[in-house]
């Protein structure tokens, strides 16, 4: 119970006192949803571009989760493309918001970019798993365990294995599976052992050691060192991206 006290309950008490005595916004209305400018206009970038995003939600759930959402263009494009999930109305959301949008007034983190030949073979892999995602009807989402925006985004990460990238740990529902599953994870490095997103474990060298208790991340990643914490996500050596957005 310590052990459970220390990994799981201190960091998200650590986060909740970070979020009461900060200033950011507390309601949808307050926050700024404006482009952030880390893309430049789609038609002055003339190569297929792939970026996978992820934001620190607002209010409450900022304490626990990020909200992630991708992003592509096909080569010539004139104009960026964004897929998120959302809970209200009809999950799937085509250009909701700018590409590069703050969320909830959070400069996103791109925790993948990828251009030119190699990104357009992976568009129409996105494409469909975006157009054949099992929950896209109206009341599918669940803000826990899932499925909701990470578990979307999860779902395209493993429909496009070749973009060789996890969400972070503290990217709630990530981890939903539509029941008990034990095999290989997502990047056929390791194994794991999953109980519909509340509960599960990893052992591999891209994931690491992860332990999922109630959606909450703790472990460790080998491949690139750092700890994973509830509520912080991964603290050390930043996982590198194919290509940096001041590109």
């Amino acid at each position: 119970m310590l052990i459970l006290f220390l990994v799981f309950l201190v960091p998200l008490l650590a986060r909740a006192a970070l979020y009461a005595a900060g200033n950011g916004p507390r309601s949808y209305r307050d926050a700024d949803w404006s482009s952030t400018g880390v893309l430049p206009p789609a038609r002055a970038f003339e190569p297929a571009r792939v970026v996978i995003f992820t934001g620190t939600t607002g209010a409450w759930k900022g304490v626990f989760s990020v909200h992630s959402w991708v992003v592509l263009k096909r080569a010539g494009a004139r104009d960026w493309t964004r897929y998120d999930v959302v809970g209200w109305g009809t999950p799937v959301r085509t250009n909701g918001w700018p590409a590069d949008g703050r969320w909830y007034g959070n400069m996103p983190v791109a925790i993948a970019d990828v251009s030119g030949p190699e990104a357009e073979k992976m568009i129409p892999k996105i494409e469909t798993a975006v157009r054949d995602y099992t929950y896209s009807r109206a009341g599918d989402y669940k803000i826990w365990p899932g499925p909701n925006s990470n578990s979307f985004v999860a779902t395209v990460l493993r429909a496009v294995p070749e973009l060789d990238v996890m969400l972070p740990p503290n990217a709630v529902g990530r981890d939903f599976r539509p029941g008990f599953y034990a095999g290989l994870t997502d990047s056929r490095t390791g194994v794991e052992v999953n109980v519909y997103g509340y509960a599960g474990i990893k052992l591999a060298w891209a994931e690491g050691i992860e332990v999922n208790l109630l959606g909450l991340v703790a472990g460790l990643d080998l491949r690139h060192p750092a700890l994973k914490l509830p509520g912080f996500g991964r603290i050390g050596v930043d996982a590198p991206i194919d290509i940096a957005l001041a590109k």
